[in-house]
């Protein structure tokens, strides 16, 4: 989930995802793609370009240096490390894991729009 504007041009609305909301691979070209809009807006005033862009660069990493997790690593990306995905569907990678695992991580870097972990412990899915 992102936010993002609605523009209007040439007669259709246009809504520009950012290219790291999406994972390589995700979108098709000529695939047909459902998309949920939400109102952000509680009030009669609409927020501004310059108060959103406020808001979105004001969220912090959802993870920290040091802290532990339990994820499923839910694809494999291009250079084969896991992929998971935490809270706003902030990206963590994760070395020496397969699709559909679940593991227990540390995390040991944390940028803005991705973090890197390390295994502690493979678990039983359903633990």
């Amino acid at each position: 989930m992102f936010s993002g504007q609605v523009e209007e041009r040439d007669g259709s609305y246009v809504i520009e995802v950012p290219a790291h909301e999406l994972q390589l691979g995700d979108v098709n070209e000529n695939s047909v793609y459902r998309v949920a809009m939400l109102s952000r807006s509680t009030n009669p005033k609409e927020e501004t370009d310059q108060e959103l862009e406020r808001e979105h660069s004001s969220l912090e990493p959802p993870v920290g240096e040091g802290e532990t997790r339990t994820v499923d690593i839910e694809s494999i990306g291009e250079q084969g490390d896991g992929i998971s995905r935490v809270e706003r569907g902030y990206i963590v990678i994760v070395p020496d894991t397969e699709k559909g695992e679940r593991v227990r991580i540390e995390i040991n870097q944390v940028q803005e729009n991705v973090a890197f972990a390390d295994v502690v412990e493979r678990l039983d899915y359903y633990e």
